[in-house]
């Protein structure tokens, strides 16, 4: 005979069906991605805002960019530099994830995914909080556990095969 106070298996496996509709991706598949996205980001996305802002400053500020060596001047292109650096993140991540459905170049190489914990394509508002949080100081080395961009976001990579 049954006892009344157990949940019916069949009614834990739809609740938990949502979760249990992928694979999450290895630590190596993550490190992976990184890899490729930071070189990808570095040697695309980089060249091509640092150029044209480059242009554009030496075209405003001719004396300043002339006496590169002047230390206010070394501080505030490195100012500038950091500003251009967390822009590109921000572009690079969000953009990709939301408008290639949570993949990135890395992720396409390594057939993996970013999506929400529910399983759920990432909204634009997930994909720009995702490339958030990857600014937070010393967020790179949460990936030896769960990210702090997926814990924070609730959201997860997967592998997408």
């Amino acid at each position: 005979m049954e006892n009344s106070d157990q949940i019916p298996q069949d009614l834990l496996a739809d609740e938990a069906s949502p979760y249990l509709q992928y694979v999450p991706a290895t630590t190596g598949q993550r490190f992976l991605n990184y890899l490729i996205d930071n070189i990808v980001m570095r040697y695309t996305i980089t060249y091509l805002t640092g150029y044209p802002i480059a242009v554009i400053l030496t075209y405003l500020f001719p004396e300043a960019m002339r006496d590169v060596a002047a230390d206010e001047n070394k501080t505030m292109i490195f100012l500038i530099g950091c500003l251009i650096a967390i822009f590109n993140y921000l572009i690079y991540y969000t953009l990709l994830e939301k408008l290639f459905k949570g993949k990135t170049p890395g992720k396409f190489l390594t057939k993996t995914r970013a999506v929400r914990l529910d399983g759920g394509e990432l909204t634009f508002k997930d994909a720009f909080f995702r490339s958030a949080c990857r600014l937070i100081p010393f967020e790179p080395f949460s990936g030896f556990g769960i990210p702090w961009h997926d814990h924070i976001t609730d959201t997860v990579v997967i592998r997408a095969d």
